[in-house]
């Protein structure tokens, strides 16, 4: 009898479902006291069916919606269902000369379109991120000046702060219970208190006594394991600061974790290390490596190469010969490996190596040019050189040589013509054989240079160069050229011809600068580019690099496509202004006022050069000119009056001043008219005119102001004070005429109403950065100093990026310790004022950091020249720590440049006294006054 059990009675096999082989699910009903199982998902289903296939050896069903595989060659391919994808549509066709010319096309339109509106959209991106910066500060920068306020909190202070969650009572009580329990002190402190004060004598391990009051570290007893794991970490830390410096230094050294031989040979040439300098186990280690590199592919000559440095390195000379022969049995075709072995022996057996050498390898240049240099004859060398272009006449650098070997111009010429024969598309041998032959051959060369070579912009510039130095500047061959390589597809971008011109320019063909940018500075520019920005852009790149000539001929260009361009006729005149002569300076303005005869400033600049260079005929000549194109323009009536006031026909200019205001009665031309009596101290004459311009115009601050100043003069200090209020209230948005109400009110000692009037000029005129630092120094004269900080504080929360404040602040009301990082902060918060670069540069001025308060004053001066006074402090630093040619530098810009605002530069240049004085001379003044 059989001990199996009948199938019935046999127990279910794990994971049974009853049912599941004909798809059934369980289910669940009323008399059911639980849910049934969950049946199999879709997956397990469609797995389970699968298997089962396969083991009955049947395909897969699809009842389930088993997808069936697809063949891995069936062309239904997921790309080629798809018209608009391309990929690998032409991968078998051709690339012809047609389809080069339509990608560069392409390419051509790709970056116009990008270059167009280039500016414009970086500076609208600029200024958006300038805005959303300023429209939503950090945190950090919101709470900056209360962490600044935090440093006058005292220790008592400090103590006082409760602390956060203590204000309830059952909080209070429980901490108070907490304080005021004891804990038992443990023996260990008992004895170290008992033994603190006992005196003894111990011997520590060497023998030495020492006195027992000492630390118990101090005895010799124990020893202190966490010093010892601090000092292996900085140890540790510094070798790893060290190994990471550099892969020159780690492989060098040893310390890097894979060689790489190529690698390893560079660092080498790079290091000159003697024998006694390098340690012997990372020779060693080194060592061990490259010999695995070299048994491990003996054919790979940069690691023979770099194991023979090694054993150089390490002063070992003969054994390096042995290894790079080594290396030459091994890599007989390599080049490096030959030229290292000739350079490790010395001249007799480097002889030999390279007539091996070259009996391999008959065609390297390099070991032929080698092979040359190591011969001392010159008939020697040419010996070499003439069996080496035996064997390769394509050599350009074989021919150059043998070329420098002749002392000869005939032979020279010779050998060249016989090498540009031999190589006809190599450019610098027909410019080499052009150079060596007199002009009317050259032209013949570059012909026959321009046929081989059509493609070459160097043989059309040398060219040009040639018809430059003949005299014929009437040949335009830059014409031809641009015509010609744009022919041959040859033409090179705008920047690269500009570059080309400057390199011309430093060689001294000024004609062919000229004629390349000529030619060339409008190729690949359409009409509806920026071409007049693109053009101004070009000329100040130039004239930054100091190719003045190249800028002169941007410019020229740029006026002959722009002719009524007035912003390009000023910057020409700059040019010619500070880089040129009086005479080029004359001729571009009158051809400037011509082409712009409606331009009072071309008109004004013309007359004022003029007047300058002591023509004051040819200077009334212009201005007669200019008012004829230019009928009742104030600027001209106001440069006339000027012209004569400052050769001192005073009555000629009360006439022109006379007849401006009937004719031109603008609010400017009373406001001179005024000014000029109270130079010439006709007071009463000019608060005469003052009260009849202020009839006709109410709303001119600067009429209230001459008004004031007149009264005050005359110590007429009511008056004055009714002037100023009045001049207030007529026009609220004046900063100067509110300054100078609240100077009279401070200087005739009522404080209170000085602050007072500030107090409405701010309400008047909101985040007004002066207005704010008139109060704090009004505050700080008076000795108040802790309100002159609140002020400061509030003024820098409403006017963060004002120079002025942060200046103020930083010089006046930190202490001297605090300036420079208060200047760092600033700087961060201000973006390039000029104000507080002078701050920042009187800081190292102040430390007797010299060099870097020089060039924090010439940063200042960079970014604003019409401040005045940062020439003065400039100038007043250079007095006490500069040399007198810096010093006559420092003024000659200074006249230069003209500058016309400033506080303390204005409140000198604006006094009636100074009125007929130079630049140089109100320069010293505002020196004098400066504090």
């Amino acid at each position: 009898m059989s001990g199996r059990k009948d199938f019935l009675s046999q127990p279910a096999p794990e994971n049974y479902v009853a049912g599941l082989g004909r798809g059934a699910t369980g289910f669940t009903t009323r008399s059911d006291l639980g849910p049934a199982r969950e049946g199999p998902s879709e997956e397990q289903m469609k797995e389970l069916l699968a298997k089962r296939a396969q083991q009955l050896g049947a395909a897969p069903p699809t009842a389930y919606g088993a997808p069936e595989k697809k063949e891995e060659n069936d062309d239904d391919d997921e790309r080629f269902q798809d018209p608009e994808n391309e990929v690998g549509l032409f991968a078998n066709g051709a690339y012809d000369r047609d389809d080069d010319e339509a990608d560069r096309i392409y390419q051509e339109v790709d970056e116009k379109m990008d270059r167009r509106r280039k500016i414009r959209r970086e500076a609208r991106e600029r200024q958006e991120r300038e805005d959303y910066e300023r429209n939503n500060p950090k945190i950090q920068q919101q709470f900056a000046d209360l962490k600044r306020s935090l440093a006058s909190v005292s220790d008592e202070d400090w103590a006082n702060i409760p602390e956060v969650g203590d204000l309830t009572g059952k909080n209070r009580r429980t901490k108070q219970n907490l304080r005021q329990r004891f804990y038992a002190v443990p023996d260990s402190v008992i004895a170290g208190a008992r033994d603190s004060t006992q005196f003894d004598t111990s011997v520590q391990d060497d023998g030495a006594a020492t006195n027992g009051s000492s630390a118990d570290n101090a005895d010799g007893t124990m020893t202190n394991f966490a010093d010892i794991g601090a000092a292996r970490d900085k140890v540790l830390r510094v070798r790893l600061d060290q190994a990471a410096q550099g892969s020159g230094t780690d492989s060098a050294a040893g310390s890097a974790t894979n060689i790489d031989p190529k690698g390893y040979l560079t660092s080498l040439s790079k290091t000159e290390l003697k024998a006694g300098e390098v340690e012997v186990g990372d020779i060693k280690r080194v060592r061990t490596l490259l010999e695995s590199v070299i048994k491990t592919n003996p054919k790979h000559a940069p690691g023979w190469i770099a194991a023979a440095r090694l054993e150089e390195v390490a002063g070992k000379i003969v054994a390096a010969r042995n290894v790079i022969a080594r290396g030459c049995e091994f890599c007989p075709k390599s080049e490096d490996a030959w030229l290292e072995s000739i350079r490790l022996n010395d001249n007799h057996n480097a002889k030999i190596i390279a007539a091996n050498a070259l009996k391999i390898n008959d065609r390297s240049t390099r070991l032929w040019i080698e092979a040359m240099r190591l011969e001392s004859d010159s008939r020697a060398k040419k010996r070499v050189l003439r069996r080496a272009i035996d064997n390769i006449p394509q050599s350009v650098a074989i021919w150059k040589e043998a070329v420098n070997l002749e002392e000869d111009p005939a032979d020279a010429r010779l050998l060249l013509a016989k090498a540009t024969e031999m190589i006809p598309l190599s450019v610098e041998l027909w410019l080499a054989l052009a150079r060596l032959e007199t002009p009317e051959n050259a032209q013949k060369v570059l012909n026959k240079a321009r046929m081989a070579v059509p493609t070459s912009y160097e043989v059309w510039i040398a060219a040009a160069r040639l018809q430059e130095q003949m005299g014929n500047g009437k040949v335009n061959v830059m014409k031809r050229a641009a015509q010609s390589l744009a022919q041959e597809s040859a033409m090179l971008k705008r920047e690269e011809w500009i570059t080309q011109a400057e390199k011309c320019e430093e060689e001294g063909s000024i004609l062919t600068c000229a004629a390349i940018i000529r030619e060339t500075l409008g190729y690949g520019l359409d009409e509806d580019d920026d071409r007049k920005e693109i053009w101004m852009e070009d000329a100040k790149a130039s004239i930054g690099r100091g190719r003045y000539e190249t800028a002169r001929a941007i410019y020229a260009y740029a006026l002959r496509v722009f002719v009524n361009k007035k912003s390009i006729w000023l910057a020409a005149a700059d040019l010619e202004k500070n880089h040129g002569t009086k005479e080029a300076l004359w001729q571009l303005l009158e051809k400037a006022v011509e082409a712009c005869p409606q331009s009072e400033v071309l008109w004004m600049m013309l007359a004022k050069e003029k007047w300058q260079s002591g023509e004051m005929t040819e200077a009334r000549r212009v201005l007669a000119l200019a008012f004829k194109q230019n009928p009742n323009n104030e600027d001209i009536w106001l440069a006339a009056v000027k012209l004569e006031a400052d050769n001192q026909q005073t009555d000629q200019a009360r006439e022109l001043l006379h007849a401006a205001r009937e004719e031109a009665g603008t609010d400017r031309v009373w406001i001179k008219s005024v000014a000029f009596e109270r130079q010439l101290g006709d007071d009463d004459a000019a608060l005469d005119l003052v009260n009849q311009a202020l009839q006709i115009y109410p709303k001119a601050d600067k009429l209230w102001m001459l008004k004031g100043q007149i009264y005050e003069a005359a110590n007429k200090l009511p008056q004055a004070r009714e002037a100023y209020s009045t001049g207030t209230r007529a026009c609220p948005k004046s900063v100067p005429l509110w300054l100078l109400a609240s100077h009279l009110e401070e200087q005739s000692g009522a404080v209170v109403k000085a602050r007072s009037v500030l107090d409405r000029a701010r309400l008047a005129v909101p985040k007004n950065a002066q207005l704010w630092t008139e109060s704090v120094r009004i505050e700080r004269r008076a000795n108040n100093i802790a309100q002159a900080k609140n002020l400061m504080a509030k003024a820098l929360q409403e006017v963060p990026s004002s120079g002025l404040l942060w200046s103020e602040s930083i010089w006046h009301l930190e202490p001297r310790t605090q300036r420079k990082p208060r200047s760092l902060e600033a700087i961060k918060k201000v973006d390039n004022d000029p104000i507080l670069f002078v701050t920042v540069a009187r800081i190292f001025w102040q430390e007797r950091r010299l060099e870097k308060a020089a060039t924090w004053f010439e940063k200042a001066i960079l970014l604003d020249a019409d401040l005045g006074d940062t020439w003065a402090w400039y100038y007043k630093f250079l007095v006490q720590h500069g040399t007198d040619e810096k010093r006559e530098d420092v003024i000659s810009k200074c006249v230069l440049n003209e500058p016309k605002h400033g506080e303390v530069w204005q409140s000198v240049a604006k006094d009636p006294r100074n009125a007929s004085k130079t630049t140089e001379e109100i320069l010293k003044l505002v020196v004098a006054k400066l504090e």
